[in-house]
Protein backbone atom coordinates (compact mmCIF):
# COMPACT_ATOMS: atom_id res chain seq x y z
CA UNK A 1 0.00 0.00 0.00
CA UNK A 2 1.45 3.25 -0.80
CA UNK A 3 2.11 5.54 1.53
CA UNK A 4 -0.16 7.95 2.88
CA UNK A 5 -0.33 11.08 1.44
CA UNK A 6 -3.06 13.99 0.91
CA UNK A 7 -6.04 11.30 0.72
CA UNK A 8 -6.52 7.40 0.65
CA UNK A 9 -5.91 4.96 -2.06
CA UNK A 10 -8.53 3.89 -5.09
CA UNK A 11 -9.08 0.79 -6.81
CA UNK A 12 -11.78 -0.47 -9.09
CA UNK A 13 -13.36 -3.60 -7.71
CA UNK A 14 -16.61 -5.76 -8.97
CA UNK A 15 -19.64 -4.60 -8.21
CA UNK A 16 -22.27 -7.00 -6.25
CA UNK A 17 -25.02 -5.30 -7.43
CA UNK A 18 -25.55 -5.75 -11.55
CA UNK A 19 -21.98 -6.79 -12.18
CA UNK A 20 -19.66 -3.66 -13.66
CA UNK A 21 -16.88 -2.07 -11.36
CA UNK A 22 -16.94 0.07 -8.73
CA UNK A 23 -14.73 2.34 -7.02
CA UNK A 24 -13.26 1.51 -3.37
CA UNK A 25 -10.81 3.63 -1.66
CA UNK A 26 -8.77 2.62 1.61
CA UNK A 27 -9.25 4.66 3.79
CA UNK A 28 -8.47 3.33 7.60
CA UNK A 29 -4.61 1.91 7.81
CA UNK A 30 -4.09 -0.97 9.69
CA UNK A 31 -2.91 1.15 12.68
CA UNK A 32 -5.42 3.16 12.55
CA UNK A 33 -8.30 0.38 13.32
CA UNK A 34 -5.62 -1.33 15.52
CA UNK A 35 -5.74 1.86 17.48
CA UNK A 36 -9.49 2.73 16.66
CA UNK A 37 -10.56 -1.24 18.79
CA UNK A 38 -7.79 -1.44 20.88
CA UNK A 39 -8.93 2.57 22.56
CA UNK A 40 -12.42 1.80 22.15
CA UNK A 41 -12.54 -1.58 24.55
CA UNK A 42 -9.99 0.14 26.96
CA UNK A 43 -12.23 3.35 27.19
CA UNK A 44 -15.09 1.62 27.84
CA UNK A 45 -13.20 -0.63 30.85
CA UNK A 46 -11.67 2.67 32.30
CA UNK A 47 -15.51 4.64 32.24
CA UNK A 48 -16.71 1.81 33.97
CA UNK A 49 -13.69 1.31 36.36
CA UNK A 50 -13.45 4.96 37.00
CA UNK A 51 -17.47 5.55 38.01
CA UNK A 52 -16.44 2.32 40.47
CA UNK A 53 -14.20 4.26 41.66
CA UNK A 54 -16.04 7.69 41.62
CA UNK A 55 -18.54 6.00 44.01
CA UNK A 56 -15.81 5.41 46.80
CA UNK A 57 -16.33 9.14 47.41
CA UNK A 58 -19.02 10.16 45.20
CA UNK A 59 -17.71 14.31 45.76
CA UNK A 60 -15.97 17.21 43.93
CA UNK A 61 -14.75 18.47 47.27
CA UNK A 62 -16.45 21.25 49.49
CA UNK A 63 -18.43 23.38 47.20
CA UNK A 64 -20.92 21.10 45.97
CA UNK A 65 -22.44 18.21 48.20
CA UNK A 66 -19.84 15.58 49.65
CA UNK A 67 -22.02 13.17 49.46
CA UNK A 68 -24.46 11.16 46.94
CA UNK A 69 -23.35 14.18 44.50
CA UNK A 70 -24.34 11.33 41.82
CA UNK A 71 -25.58 7.35 41.99
CA UNK A 72 -24.20 5.52 39.64
CA UNK A 73 -26.19 1.99 39.07
CA UNK A 74 -23.55 -0.78 40.02
CA UNK A 75 -24.19 -3.01 37.14
CA UNK A 76 -22.39 0.07 34.64
CA UNK A 77 -19.43 -0.23 36.93
CA UNK A 78 -16.63 -2.40 36.79
CA UNK A 79 -13.94 -3.41 39.74
CA UNK A 80 -16.85 -4.51 42.15
CA UNK A 81 -14.55 -2.55 45.09
CA UNK A 82 -12.19 0.37 45.37
CA UNK A 83 -9.17 -1.88 44.94
CA UNK A 84 -10.55 -3.88 42.16
CA UNK A 85 -11.71 -1.05 39.90
CA UNK A 86 -8.25 0.79 40.74
CA UNK A 87 -6.56 -1.90 39.21
CA UNK A 88 -8.84 -2.31 36.08
CA UNK A 89 -8.23 1.34 35.68
CA UNK A 90 -4.83 2.02 35.65
CA UNK A 91 -4.15 -1.02 34.01
CA UNK A 92 -6.23 0.37 30.88
CA UNK A 93 -4.65 3.14 31.19
CA UNK A 94 -1.71 2.84 30.56
CA UNK A 95 -2.43 1.04 27.23
CA UNK A 96 -4.94 3.62 26.41
CA UNK A 97 -1.79 5.84 26.82
CA UNK A 98 0.50 3.54 25.05
CA UNK A 99 -2.00 3.02 22.51
CA UNK A 100 -2.64 7.03 22.01
CA UNK A 101 0.59 7.77 21.49
CA UNK A 102 0.97 4.90 18.19
CA UNK A 103 -1.92 6.71 16.87
CA UNK A 104 -0.62 10.63 17.04
CA UNK A 105 2.87 9.16 16.23
CA UNK A 106 1.41 7.45 13.05
CA UNK A 107 -0.48 10.44 12.25
CA UNK A 108 2.27 12.55 12.10
CA UNK A 109 4.99 10.09 10.32
CA UNK A 110 2.24 8.84 8.09
CA UNK A 111 1.00 12.37 7.03
CA UNK A 112 -2.63 10.73 7.87
CA UNK A 113 -3.04 13.78 9.72
CA UNK A 114 -4.10 16.03 7.01
CA UNK A 115 -7.33 13.64 6.28
CA UNK A 116 -8.83 14.68 9.64
CA UNK A 117 -7.16 16.87 11.36
CA UNK A 118 -9.73 20.50 11.90
CA UNK A 119 -8.27 23.70 10.38
CA UNK A 120 -9.17 27.35 10.03
CA UNK A 121 -9.84 26.35 6.13
CA UNK A 122 -12.97 23.97 7.59
CA UNK A 123 -14.76 26.78 10.06
CA UNK A 124 -16.88 27.55 6.88
CA UNK A 125 -18.07 24.08 6.76
CA UNK A 126 -19.00 23.24 9.99
CA UNK A 127 -22.40 25.15 9.97
CA UNK A 128 -23.85 23.61 6.18
CA UNK A 129 -22.91 20.18 7.59
CA UNK A 130 -24.39 20.87 11.28
CA UNK A 131 -27.50 22.02 9.48
CA UNK A 132 -27.36 19.15 6.97
CA UNK A 133 -27.42 16.01 9.74
CA UNK A 134 -29.84 18.08 12.68
CA UNK A 135 -31.88 20.50 11.01
CA UNK A 136 -32.38 18.35 7.82
CA UNK A 137 -30.94 20.73 5.29
CA UNK A 138 -28.90 20.40 1.76
CA UNK A 139 -26.03 18.30 1.77
CA UNK A 140 -23.02 20.07 1.35
CA UNK A 141 -21.04 18.30 -1.48
CA UNK A 142 -18.02 16.22 -0.09
CA UNK A 143 -14.80 16.57 -1.72
CA UNK A 144 -12.34 14.90 1.19
CA UNK A 145 -12.88 11.26 2.92
CA UNK A 146 -13.66 13.28 6.43
CA UNK A 147 -16.28 16.44 6.38
CA UNK A 148 -15.50 19.75 8.20
CA UNK A 149 -17.72 18.77 11.13
CA UNK A 150 -16.14 15.32 11.24
CA UNK A 151 -12.82 16.59 11.54
CA UNK A 152 -14.20 19.33 14.59
CA UNK A 153 -15.20 16.14 15.85
CA UNK A 154 -12.45 13.83 15.86
CA UNK A 155 -9.63 16.78 16.99
CA UNK A 156 -11.85 17.53 19.39
CA UNK A 157 -11.56 13.68 20.42
CA UNK A 158 -7.33 13.63 20.52
CA UNK A 159 -7.82 16.89 22.19
CA UNK A 160 -10.56 15.54 24.97
CA UNK A 161 -7.96 12.26 25.37
CA UNK A 162 -4.82 14.14 25.70
CA UNK A 163 -7.09 16.03 28.49
CA UNK A 164 -8.02 12.79 30.39
CA UNK A 165 -4.45 11.40 30.64
CA UNK A 166 -3.27 14.62 31.93
CA UNK A 167 -6.10 15.25 34.24
CA UNK A 168 -5.50 11.26 35.56
CA UNK A 169 -1.45 12.21 35.80
CA UNK A 170 -2.96 14.38 38.78
CA UNK A 171 -5.62 12.08 40.28
CA UNK A 172 -3.03 8.58 39.83
CA UNK A 173 -0.01 10.42 41.93
CA UNK A 174 -1.26 14.02 43.16
CA UNK A 175 2.05 14.70 45.19
CA UNK A 176 4.52 14.12 42.67
CA UNK A 177 2.67 16.54 40.40
CA UNK A 178 1.06 18.90 42.70
CA UNK A 179 2.21 21.63 40.46
CA UNK A 180 -0.14 19.99 37.90
CA UNK A 181 -2.98 19.69 40.36
CA UNK A 182 -2.19 23.42 41.81
CA UNK A 183 -2.86 24.60 37.64
CA UNK A 184 -6.16 22.61 37.75
CA UNK A 185 -7.24 24.79 40.74
CA UNK A 186 -6.46 21.65 43.13
CA UNK A 187 -7.02 18.00 43.65
CA UNK A 188 -10.88 18.11 44.23
CA UNK A 189 -11.04 20.45 40.47
CA UNK A 190 -8.75 18.19 38.75
CA UNK A 191 -11.15 15.15 39.67
CA UNK A 192 -13.82 17.48 38.26
CA UNK A 193 -11.90 18.00 34.71
CA UNK A 194 -11.64 14.22 34.81
CA UNK A 195 -14.92 13.17 35.09
CA UNK A 196 -16.40 16.29 32.62
CA UNK A 197 -13.76 15.19 30.05
CA UNK A 198 -14.94 11.86 30.76
CA UNK A 199 -18.31 13.03 29.64
CA UNK A 200 -17.16 14.91 26.31
CA UNK A 201 -15.48 11.35 25.26
CA UNK A 202 -19.13 10.07 26.49
CA UNK A 203 -20.90 12.42 23.84
CA UNK A 204 -18.39 12.01 21.39
CA UNK A 205 -18.88 8.16 21.31
CA UNK A 206 -22.80 8.52 20.99
CA UNK A 207 -22.69 11.02 18.41
CA UNK A 208 -20.13 8.66 16.70
CA UNK A 209 -22.33 5.80 16.53
CA UNK A 210 -25.36 7.81 15.31
CA UNK A 211 -23.07 8.93 12.26
CA UNK A 212 -22.01 5.33 11.65
CA UNK A 213 -25.82 4.37 11.51
CA UNK A 214 -26.38 7.31 9.68
CA UNK A 215 -23.72 6.38 6.97
CA UNK A 216 -24.39 2.79 6.55
CA UNK A 217 -23.05 -0.94 6.74
CA UNK A 218 -20.04 -0.04 4.25
CA UNK A 219 -18.90 2.92 7.40
CA UNK A 220 -18.54 -0.11 9.47
CA UNK A 221 -16.85 -2.68 7.66
CA UNK A 222 -14.32 -0.19 6.75
CA UNK A 223 -13.19 0.34 10.12
CA UNK A 224 -12.54 -3.42 9.80
CA UNK A 225 -11.08 -4.18 6.57
CA UNK A 226 -9.58 -0.66 5.72
CA UNK A 227 -11.42 -0.35 2.15
CA UNK A 228 -14.70 1.84 1.60
CA UNK A 229 -17.46 0.88 -1.37
CA UNK A 230 -17.94 3.76 -3.07
CA UNK A 231 -17.59 6.42 -0.95
CA UNK A 232 -19.37 9.40 -1.32
CA UNK A 233 -16.75 12.01 -2.02
CA UNK A 234 -15.42 9.44 -5.22
CA UNK A 235 -18.93 10.61 -6.66
CA UNK A 236 -18.78 14.02 -6.74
Amino acid sequence: MPKDKAGPAVIEIESAKGGGMALAAYEHPWPIRFCHWLNSISLLIMVGSGLRIFMAFPSFGPRVPERELLRVPEAITLGGWLGGALQWHVTFAWIYVATGVFYIGYQVFSGHYRRVLFTRADISGVWPMARHYFLFGRKPSLTEQYNPLQKLAYTSAALLGILSVVTGIVLYNPVQFSWLAWAMGGFHRARLWHFVVMCGLLAFVFGHLVMVILHGWDNFISMLTGWKKNPEYLKE
